[in-house]
Order: C-alpha cells, then structure tokens, then sequence
C-alpha cells in the first residue's frame, strides 16, 4: 500500500471506482438502450425470444431484470468497498482519478458486453436496423475502447499529483 509522505495517509484504491464504473456502465446500457429507446433487451436476438411476440418480450424483460441486478451488484461492490477504505483512512481520490476510472469500467463493460454478447453469443445487438447489426455493434465496440482509453488517461493524470506525495 502505498502512503501519502505529507498525511500518512493511504493512496486510494483503484477497485471500488472501476467496480462502480462497470456497473454505472451496464445501468447506462440497460436504461437507456434497453428501456427507454427499446434498440434490444438482452436476449432480444435468442430463437424463441422474439420481442414481437407478448410470451417473448416477457422472457426478454426477466433476462434484463438479471442483468439489472447484476449491475446493482457491482455498484454495491463499488460502494461497499470505498466505504472500507475510507475506513482504514485511504485518501478520497480527487475527481480526474475517479472520474477517469468511473470511464474506464464503462468503457471496459461496453468492450466485454459487446464483445461477448454481440459478436459470440450473438444473444442481441446494439440494433438491428439503420445500416445492420454488424456496424452498430462496431461502434459500441469503438465507443467502449475510446472510453477505456481517455478514462484511463484522465485517472493517469489525477494520480500523477497523488504519487508525487507518495514514498
């Protein structure tokens, strides 16, 4: 564990916040793809499954309650484990560290999700009209990696100011 020269205090950790960001991430997913602009549910692309169908989009809206109980499972994670290390008297991180690790889980949950969900389970897409499948999926691939990339960027240049005072 690395330690505040100037405090004594503990450097905060990383987990909770990518914990937190994971989750947030799948809420962003599950609230506004799935919800509210209804572009798919989570097992939208499944044979048997048809959102056009009452017995399918019942099935589809229990398999999106799943998943939102998974994602609350992590922002609890997330929530549980920074009140641990503020407890053992870690540093609250300054916003660029959180925030950019906030970003980095949701970018890191858009490349899993997609990844998994879209291209080898093939259990949804992003949406299956307006140019196919296939090009929506890439840009949630894309946006996903570009969230990873500048949350990790911006949480590298908040932790540059907590390793100065670090020994």
């Amino acid at each position: 564990m690395t330690v505040d020269r100037s405090t004594g205090a503990a450097l905060p950790s990383k987990a909770p916040f990518l914990l937190l960001g994971l989750g947030l991430g799948g809420f962003v997913d599950g609230i506004v793809l799935h919800e509210i602009l209804q572009w798919h549910h989570m097992i939208s692309s499944v044979p048997g499954s048809p959102t056009t169908t009452l017995a399918g989009l019942e099935a589809n809206v229990v398999a999106d309650g799943f998943f939102h109980v998974g994602t609350w499972l992590l922002v609890t994670g997330g929530s549980v484990m920074t009140v641990i290390a503020w407890r053992q008297g870690r540093l609250a991180p300054n916003w660029p560290f959180h925030t950019g690790l906030l970003l980095t889980g949701w970018g890191v949950f858009n490349v899993v999700e997609g990844v998994v969900d879209h291209m080898l389970l093939e259990v949804h897409h992003v949406r299956d009209d307006l140019g196919g499948p296939v090009s929506w999926d890439i840009g949630f691939l894309v946006f996903g990696a570009l969230l990873t990339a500048g949350g990790w960027a911006l949480h590298r240049r908040g932790a540059r100011p907590l390793a100065t005072n670090a020994s």
